[in-house]
């Protein structure tokens, strides 16, 4: 259980995410790192994990619904990813709150991105642990909503989607891609692949070790001119 010096603070970190635990072990267990004994955060950051995944999946789908498959998901591995998660962690300040192994403490864990990362999942694991599914998506979703709103969503376009819609905006002709040359062993092949717009007769060249990279590649290149001209 908290000890007494505790519970004022476990307390007011319930106000910040928006839930007040049935049992306040939980939401200690929650704040144990690995490191602090055998009673930790591990199993409920792999639940907690889940469920995060789920509600931004939720409220990306909502929130852009002319994004295809590609971009919802490096939208959504920036808001889930290690240093995403850390800045919901330390809006909660959760690293005063955390329990660590002295070593962990000495090392600058309450500081470490990884270790706070872990701790928000956990936390969000332990609400779905104390209800259901429905009301801990509903309260682990506030979390997330302000990083929706402030994604660009303009960046995780590739370049090849980019090039094509710049040109059908300025009434042009899509871009022609041809494999120029294939090198090198079935194992370690590069390939090189030309990009032609009818805008100014405009050739690029990509090589990598794939097409779709190359092209990519290419794509980048002749965007890259066609806004700079």
């Amino acid at each position: 259980m908290p000890t007494l010096t505790l519970k004022p603070k476990l307390a007011n970190l319930e106000r910040r995410i928006g839930y007040q635990f049935e049992d306040p072990a939980l939401l200690l267990q929650a704040l144990t790192h690995r490191s602090f004994g055998a009673t930790n955060n591990e199993r409920l950051e792999f639940i907690g994990d889940g469920l995060v995944n789920a509600v931004v999946a939720m409220l990306l789908f909502s929130a852009h619904p002319s994004l295809d498959e590609g971009s919802l998901s490096r939208l959504r591995s920036k808001l889930v990813s290690k240093d995403g998660l850390a800045v919901i962690a330390k809006r909660f300040d959760l690293g005063s709150l955390l329990q660590l192994g002295t070593g962990e403490r000495k090392s600058g864990g309450r500081h470490r991105d990884s270790i706070l990362a872990d701790a928000v999942e956990a936390i969000a694991g332990a609400i779905l642990v104390e209800t259901d599914f429905g009301r801990a998506s509903a309260i682990v979703s506030q979390w997330f909503v302000e990083g929706v709103a402030s994604l660009d969503t303009t960046s995780t376009r590739d370049a090849k989607t980019l090039l094509q819609e710049w040109l059908q905006g300025k009434g042009y002709a899509l871009p022609q891609y041809t494999v120029v040359s294939v090198t090198g062993e079935d194992h370690n092949q590069q390939f090189e692949v030309s990009c032609h717009s009818d805008v100014g007769d405009l050739v690029t060249y990509g090589r990598a070790s794939s097409r779709k990279k190359a092209e990519q590649a290419a794509a980048h290149d002749l965007l890259e001119i066609l806004i700079n001209e």
